[in-house]
């Protein structure tokens, strides 16, 4: 006969989220959520991206247009990365009862923003 509950977490997913009580199933979901919406500012960074190496531009030379891709990539890898972090982060602070963490990858996604908006303006000049 098994003692064990059949609610309780395994092993390996209690040393990935750290123990700690079980959080309302909605502000999980919630936290879900917000991962998957960073999921899909990531994919879109990406696939701006491509389109930047994908298509030359008259205005930027190929050297400039290829940096700028890339810039953009590596941006929406760190945004993916950074969403996976942020989601374990909360998920542990919920079940801990301590406050939810900062999300680090606001001020990324903000320099990147900038750094967008700095480069069509000087485009444009």
């Amino acid at each position: 006969m098994n003692d064990r509950d059949p609610h309780a977490r395994r092993g390996w997913e209690n040393s990935i989220l750290g123990g700690g009580e079980e959080p309302d199933a909605r502000f999980t979901l919630a936290n879900e959520r917000t991962f998957l919406a960073w999921t899909r500012t990531s994919l879109a960074f990406l696939a701006g991206g491509i389109a930047l190496g994908a298509f030359p531009l008259a205005e930027i030379s190929d050297e400039v247009r290829t940096l700028a891709a890339i810039f953009v990539v590596t941006v929406g890898l760190l945004i993916s990365g950074g969403a996976a972090v942020r989601w374990l982060r909360v998920e542990r602070a919920m079940r801990h009862g301590r406050p939810l963490p900062i999300p680090g990858i606001v001020p990324l996604l903000s320099f990147a923003a900038v750094c967008a908006c700095l480069l069509t303006i000087a485009m444009l000049l």
